[in-house]
């Protein structure tokens, strides 16, 4: 009985929630609502709410370990779906859409980068990392470094986490502001709010749960939408010679010089960024940590690549549809910017309930990845820099229910990030930038180099760190600090980011033999 009103009194009073949100948008504003997206929008929030709450109840303890590793008994099936669902965001997906519209297919780098992350992290990582049963990804580089160099390196893994899950909260306002018709505002902060709830209610298990629904209605929505899409520019061959023609060399995923001339080498910088800056993700090493045994964390990891590889076929074929369709003849306007050609496709180019699906299958990846990203932060907060630093002595439920609060304060700084930014992919893209500049170096050391110590992890960090921002970003609007070669208008090309993680590597290697002398280095263990 207690089970049950854990699921449905929650859940009762979020359905009155959106009842009321519904006659308030109806009776005291002038905004143009789709009602049935809207009342399609409450059975799906309501529907992964339930879910989430009910996965609270499966919980055996009230421990840490339970609420955030799920006990370590997470199945390969279920590890398979929440791995996938995590990495199909709304950053994935729009983002995935925006740039095939705007900039070609050479530019679509974010599927394939990010699938091969995926696959590369099983084949190398994942195995040491399960086998160790750490609990988070900072746990090798607290044991190797120690506590205050895990707790330096959490701000860029931090800084990642809250960057993504604002990005796909962006996904989700632009995607709400075009099909249902809400101000991008009220959308985002609903969204994030529901979001927050049931993870903090449930922990893993519930994104977990959520995620089996969320992939369903993703591909599901997105494969029903294409067809229809395809049908309204005249179908696939006619799209494909339209695009072909507009884009030219740049119509193909390949690097060519005649494609990006003299971008190419600012091309593989990005390339290689997505493919090893996709690995140091809490995100990503919370459901390796929570597999059944190792060779469960191995196989989750391939297979989700290959899913993420094949999940963003519909979202390209969507972006070609919303760059050949000439707007002005179909008596529609044209999407305001190449963030929202997803959203747009979807509401103007198919028929209505096919919209509705469409809209559950964005909202659906959005969810599965904002309530993943905060709890994984969360869990690096309270784990390896609350518990070692402010109160070592905290017992396992203690720490849990201060997770849970973290939560809260993650998702909200999030939120107000989200708030604040415009182009979904951009803020993807500076996501990975951070870990793999600052985290792929250290980490690599501290599973792989037995000689590797503190001195090292502290000098290549501050090398990386130099070289990375001193080459400027526009999306955080700093300035270029260091003369880097090939700077065309105030970007640079030279591909810098991939030298300050080479260079923060190797400052780690040669620091650390250097200092053994004066620092010997910690050895990895098992934990318990």
């Amino acid at each position: 009985m207690k089970s049950i009103k854990s699921i449905i009194l929650p859940t009762a009073g979020l359905l009155v929630v959106l009842l009321a949100l519904g006659a308030y948008l109806h009776f005291f504003t002038n905004q143009d609502v789709s009602w049935s997206s809207f009342a399609s929008m409450i059975v799906f929030y309501v529907l992964i709410f339930a879910t989430g709450a009910y996965a609270a109840t499966l919980r055996k303890s009230g421990t840490h370990q339970e609420f955030l590793l799920a006990g370590r008994r997470l199945p390969l099936w279920m590890a398979i779906f929440t791995m996938s669902a995590t990495w199909l965001g709304g950053g994935f997906i729009n983002g995935t859409s925006e740039y095939t519209a705007s900039s070609g297919l050479v530019w679509v780098q974010a599927p394939w980068g990010y699938a091969l992350s995926l696959i590369i992290g099983g084949l190398l990582f994942a195995r040491k990392m399960r086998r160790y049963r750490f609990s988070t990804m900072l746990d090798p580089l607290e044991q190797r470094f120690g506590k205050k160099v895990a707790a330096l390196l959490f701000i860029p893994a931090l800084s990642g986490e809250v960057f993504w899950t604002a990005a796909i909260l962006t996904a989700l306002g632009t995607t709400f502001a075009t099909i249902v018709g809400m101000d991008t505002t009220s959308s985002i902060i609903l969204s994030a709010a529901i979001a927050i709830a049931y993870t903090a209610l449930g922990g893993l298990w519930s994104v977990a749960l959520t995620d089996i629904i969320q992939l369903v209605l993703l591909f599901g929505g997105l494969l029903l939408a294409v067809p229809f899409a395809l049908d309204s520019v005249g179908g696939w061959d006619n799209a494909w010679e339209i695009y072909h023609n507009n884009f030219g060399a740049a119509a193909s995923f390949l690097p060519t010089s005649e494609a990006l001339g003299n971008y190419y080498w600012n091309w593989w910088d990005y390339a290689l960024l997505l493919i090893f800056g996709g690995i140091p993700w809490q995100v990503y090493f919370q459901r390796v940590l929570a597999s059944k045994d190792e060779q469960t964390a191995v196989r989750l990891s391939v297979i989700a690549g290959i899913v993420c590889l094949v999940a963003a076929i519909p979202a390209v074929l969507i972006g070609i549809v919303g760059s050949v369709a000439d707007w002005q003849s179909l008596a529609l306007n044209a999407p305001p910017d190449a963030a929202s050609t997803l959203p747009w496709v979807i509401r103007y180019l198919t028929p209505t309930w096919v919209s509705l699906i469409g809209l559950g299958a964005v909202a659906a990846a959005v969810m599965s990845s904002t309530d993943s990203s905060i709890l994984s932060a969360s869990t690096m907060a309270g784990w390896n820099v609350y518990r070692p630093l402010v109160n070592p002595s905290i017992d396992s439920k203690t720490l849990f229910r201060l997770i849970r609060r973290i939560i809260w304060i993650i998702g909200i700084a999030a939120l107000l990030l989200a708030l604040n930014i415009n182009s979904v992919y951009e803020l993807w893209f500076l996501c990975s930038d951070f870990v793999y500049c600052l985290l792929f170096p250290p980490l690599v050391c501290a599973l792989f180099d037995p000689k590797a110590n503190t001195y090292g992890a502290i000098a290549g960090f501050f090398v990386a760190f130099i070289l990375r921002f001193g080459g400027g970003d526009t999306t955080l609007g700093l300035p270029i600090l260091i003369p880097y070669p090939m700077i065309e208008d105030g970007v640079v090309l030279f591909p810098y980011r991939t030298v300050a993680m080479l260079s923060g590597l190797l400052t780690i290697l040669l620091v650390s033999r250097f200092t053994n002398r004066w620092q010997s280095p910690n050895p990895l263990q098992i934990q318990s």
